[in-house]
């Protein structure tokens, strides 16, 4: 446990040990999730390149839309609150976006593919798929 955290007078090295092993497994999880959250993210750079050279917008309203129902579903069914698993996929999602846009950005600044006709990227909306509990906004969708 941190040195830098005072327990109560009350508190037994057998809690002290318990919250420190707990601790660790969050430490564990944490870094679990960082590591997974890189390997995402390295697909989702393949995609963004991809659309690209194709000349695709850097995003998907419809696959939006999909993920953030398949994610709900998944956080009900591991008894995590749906509002809170949309509200990290949708600060992923931003994130992701915003990665396509810079790919599509320097793509065209090397002249291999023109971003796609009507693909606006300035303008911020409420995600599609949000509960009235969260109106976060970003940009339009996801790989």
């Amino acid at each position: 446990m941190a040195a830098h955290e005072e327990l109560p007078a009350g508190a037994g090295q057998e809690a002290i040990d318990e919250l420190g092993s707990i601790r660790q497994s969050i430490d564990n999880i944490d870094a679990a999730l960082i590591h997974l959250l890189a390997e995402r993210f390295k697909f989702t750079q393949q995609v963004g390149r991809l659309k690209a050279t194709h000349g695709l917008p850097p995003a998907d309203p419809e696959r939006e839309l999909l993920q953030i129902q398949r994610l709900r579903g998944l956080a009900e069914e591991a008894r995590l609150d749906p509002a809170f698993a949309e509200k990290f996929l949708n600060f992923i999602i931003a994130e992701v976006i915003h990665h396509h846009e810079k790919i599509a950005g320097t793509e065209s600044a090397n002249g291999s593919a023109p971003r796609a006709a009507g693909a606006r990227t300035d303008v911020a909306r409420p995600v599609v798929g949000t509960s009235p509990a969260s109106s976060a906004t970003t940009s339009p969708a996801t790989s």
